[in-house]
């Protein structure tokens, strides 16, 4: 059996963060790719990582590229391609530019990479999936976006830093748009199994809500000069890890919806089951009334974003 290949289109801070996992976890070898201008940042992180393997133990095979060719046979493509947020800039306000560039990245990995399992992280995530996936064609099963993932980490690190309690312990999991109106589902969230609404106020747990609703926006106003990439990558590599290792992880991802949750013909966060043939299955989970209508305005919000791409 060959190894498996993993593409990251993009290797700008995410890309060579999720480049150095994927080689961590030995997922397979990797493919790091950007466009003709920054070739040698893309080549230059390839081989510094290369080197890094030679230290931390690793073994991958690590390319730097900006020829579409070498990403043929990629098992598993992750999109990072686009320009980051700056202080000030909404995930939305990046449409127009991060637009032109995944229908360039979706139809080159059509052409290269047909049968791939493609995860798009691109801002704003639900309009550049759905785009991704009108332009390569591909089924629902194999294109997502990673949103979920990230908004469920920071949620549970804020809820384990307000309790004073591991965060490993902090079940929960987070729905909806990628943006202000996501949907942490509140009667979903314990600690080793405890209804959090009986170890603190709800005051304090709609701060947190709050707090994660602009959890991007917080750490881009610190950074200043770009947008977070380590929890991206680190949520990112998860969901490429349950699809290589076929680990049928039920994680929140942005999902093609048919029906699901009455809802269809878009890209929405929502409980799916990722294993080695993909997306194999989306979770339909009781919600509270409460959250049923913060579910339904994140789709009316998300729906707004996607009459500006729909082709």
């Amino acid at each position: 059996m060959g190894r498996k290949k993993v593409a990251l289109i993009g290797a700008g801070n995410i890309g060579g963060e999720l480049a150095m996992l994927v080689a961590r976890r030995e997922l397979g070898d990797v493919v790091l790719l950007d466009i003709p201008e920054k070739e040698g940042v893309a080549k230059g992180k390839a081989l510094d990582l290369m080197q890094a393997g030679a230290v931390d133990g690793y073994d991958a095979k690590i390319l730097g590229t900006s020829n579409y060719d070498d990403i043929k046979g990629a098992d598993v493509v992750i999109v990072t391609a686009g320009v980051p947020r700056k202080p000030g800039m909404s995930r939305d306000d990046l449409l127009s530019i991060n637009l032109k560039i995944i229908r360039s990245v979706a139809t080159n990995v059509k052409e290269k990479a047909p049968g791939a399992f493609v995860i798009v992280i691109s801002n704003p995530l639900d309009a550049m999936v759905y785009t991704f996936k009108q332009i390569s064609g591909f089924p629902k099963n194999r294109v997502v976006g990673m949103a979920g993932v990230l908004d469920t980490a920071r949620y549970r690190t804020f809820l384990a830093e307000a309790l004073n309690v591991s965060v490993e312990d902090i079940q929960a999991m987070v729905l909806g748009g990628h943006g202000d109106t996501m949907v942490p589902l509140i009667s979903y969230t314990t600690v080793s199994g405890i209804p959090v609404t009986q170890l603190m106020d709800r005051e304090t747990l709609d701060k947190i809500v709050a707090r994660t609703r602009s959890g991007g926006a917080e750490i881009v106003n610190y950074l200043k000069t770009g947008s977070a990439y380590y929890a991206p990558a680190a949520a990112a590599a998860q969901m490429a890890e349950a699809i290589v290792l076929d680990k049928k992880r039920v994680l929140p991802c942005a999902a093609y919806l048919q029906g699901e949750y009455g809802l269809s013909g878009l890209y929405m966060g929502v409980p799916c089951k990722l294993g080695q043939t993909g997306l194999e299955g989306i979770l339909e989970v009781q919600l509270t009334a409460e959250e049923k209508a913060a579910l339904q305005k994140s789709a009316d919000s998300v729906k707004q974003t996607m009459e500006a791409v729909k082709l």
